[in-house]
């Protein structure tokens, strides 16, 4: 497992900064996001590139408005992210809800994500999980699945530590007090990946001919 980003007492310093405003806040997370998490986020886009360049599918999961973060990064993949390009295979978890609705009456909320993972992923696939908090019992119950279906997974969260972080055979962790900020900079994540991944298919020999 590797864990990018700071802790938790790093991410509490940092709120502080900014007069108390929300702006403020942002500034400074992000100032720190740059210098420890970015690099992060463009290498797994390009790697993203790689595995679904060569028939892999992203899974994508997330509670509330971590679950629209996944569904805007899904989105980017299905469709494109600015240049017209092949489309890739990418599931955000959340949008079916038949399915949905299903599995949590018969089998509990805790199952949301980890019986969908069991179904879908195989090995050469890539799950990513979102949380502010890095403690929702439906994504470690997802990383579980992943790791048992071989699949990769990373996780994309609020500072570390947190049982996700721990979870993911690969993390990125913004150091931001507060949930709001770290949503806002899961988006800078999801963009930068996007934006390496269009990069690293522009590169590859046949362009972006998946």
């Amino acid at each position: 497992m590797t864990v990018t980003g700071t802790t938790d007492a790093t991410a509490a310093a940092a709120d502080g900064d900014g007069d108390g405003d929300h702006c403020g806040r942002l500034l400074t997370a992000l100032r720190r996001f740059r210098e420890d998490n970015a690099d992060t986020a463009r290498r797994w886009g390009t790697r993203l590139a790689a595995g679904l360049g060569a028939g892999g599918r992203l899974l994508a999961a997330g509670n509330g408005g971590s679950a629209a973060q996944a569904q805007h990064l899904t989105a980017e993949l299905v469709g494109r992210y600015r240049e017209d390009r092949a489309p890739f295979s990418a599931l955000a978890l959340h949008t079916d809800t038949s399915s949905c609705t299903a599995i949590v009456n018969d089998y509990g909320p805790d199952e949301l994500f980890a019986r969908q993972v069991r179904a879908h992923a195989r090995p050469g696939d890539v799950l990513i999980l979102l949380s502010t908090s890095g403690a929702s019992t439906n994504l470690l119950r997802a990383a579980e699945a992943g790791h048992a279906a071989a699949a990769e997974v990373w996780a994309l969260t609020g500072p570390a530590p947190n049982p996700l972080a721990e979870a993911g055979d690969e993390s990125l962790c913004v150091a931001a007090g507060r949930a709001a900020t770290v949503q806002e900079l899961h988006l800078v994540a999801v963009h930068l990946m996007c934006d390496a991944f269009d990069a690293a298919l522009a590169a590859a020999p046949g362009g972006t001919t998946p």
